[in-house]
Parts: C-alpha cells; structure tokens; sequence
C-alpha cells in the first residue's frame, strides 16, 4: 500500500521544553483534528513546522527529531523571523482577509511575500528529504500554495494532491494580489486541487484562464 505523506504548516503535536525535557502536545487547528484518524490508521508521515523556532531549539534539535519520528512525523525547523512574516505576515495579513473577501484589509508587503517563499522552498527540501517514489504526497492549506509546483520541478512524477481549507475568491477579487501568478502556478504544480464547495471550484478555474491564460473544460 502506498504511503500517504501530509503535509501542513503545523504538525499534529506540538514540542513542548519544561525543565530541560521535550514533550509533545496535541496541536489546536482544524487540520490536524479533521486529519487526525486518517493519519493514526493509515501508513503514513506527517510533515509540518513542530510550534517552536528554530533559535529556541538550540541543542535539543536531534532529540526533537527523534521524538517526533516515533509519531510518525517530520519537522520543518523555522527562524522565529520567517515564522513572524510567513504565517503571521502573508498567511494571515494577506491571504486570511482577502480570500474572505475583505481585501480593504488585506497587507501587501514584499517582506511578507518573500517569508512565503522561503518557507514554501523549505517545506519542499524536507518532502524531497523524506519522499518515497510511490508516495502520495497530500499537500494542506493557504500557507503552502506554491509546494506543489515547487515538489513537481523537483521530482516530476509525484502523486501530488492539494486541499484549500479557506474559500477560493472570485476572479475578481484574487486579481488584487500582486503575486496572483506565481500562486495560480504553485497550485497547478497539483495533480488534484480541492476545495469545500462547487463555487470555490469555479472561482479558482475562472482565475486560473484569466490570470495564467489556460482554457479548462
């Protein structure tokens, strides 16, 4: 049976130091609850930034690897800067409101933007690092919207798919995110693209010819 490789911003479980220990906690979110039986009764790694910064780390980096392995999981180490301006900058500063359709609130910052490509590029080392040939690599969210073509460049035949757990705007309403193109590419790099609803669906076909020019039937 083929190996079914999640990959999130967030682990499950979360690493936890008291006293000089590592612990693992359950992570709070709507993806690793909804996910959560799927990955504890199917063969499978779960792939996702373990809720602590790479500089808190320290020494304790190897131990954290091997306490996360016996879970079945793999970490993706962060700075506390990319961290600042991937997820708490572009992930929730401009793609939360705008995908919400609240795009007077949306932030459109380079700094943020580039934190998004960083840890996009990142999360792909450690899937190359950790991906079997017969793997079915099952990629999560709005904060890696550029994985699967960055995963596709590198290792062509994947069996990738992509869910969106936020909806997918309207034309035109994406068309006001400066980085429309290079978001629109990143989740065609998919082999399946999932959303919540048929009008999601729809919104995203209609972005994908308007913005990258590709007709869809």
């Amino acid at each position: 049976m083929n190996r079914l490789l999640i990959v999130s911003n967030r682990l499950p479980i979360t690493i936890v130091r008291r006293e000089g220990k590592i612990n693992v906690e359950p992570s709070a979110g709507g993806v690793a609850t909804g996910l959560g039986s799927i990955y504890r009764n199917q063969n499978s790694l779960w792939v996702g930034w373990p809720g602590a910064a790479i500089e808190r780390i320290g020494s304790y980096r190897k131990e954290i690897e091997q306490t996360l392995a016996k879970e079945n999981c793999h970490p993706v180490f962060l700075s506390q800067y990319d961290v600042e301006n991937h997820y708490y900058g572009f992930c929730n500063k401009t793609i939360w409101p705008l995908f919400h359709y609240l795009p007077l609130y949306a932030v459109y910052s380079q700094k943020f933007w580039d934190a998004y490509k960083r840890v996009n590029i990142a999360f792909c080392e450690e899937v190359l690092n950790v991906a079997r040939d017969d793997d079915i690599i099952w990629i999560h969210d709005y904060h890696l919207m550029l994985l699967p073509r960055l995963v596709r460049q590198r290792k062509p035949d994947s069996t990738i798919g992509f869910f969106l757990h936020i909806p997918f705007v309207s034309s035109e309403v994406f068309r006001l995110l400066p980085w429309r193109e290079e978001i629109i590419q990143g989740l065609l790099g998919a082999d399946l693209v999932g959303f919540h609803t048929y009008d999601y669906v729809r919104h995203f076909v209609e972005s994908v010819r308007r913005v990258a020019g590709y007709e869809y039937g």
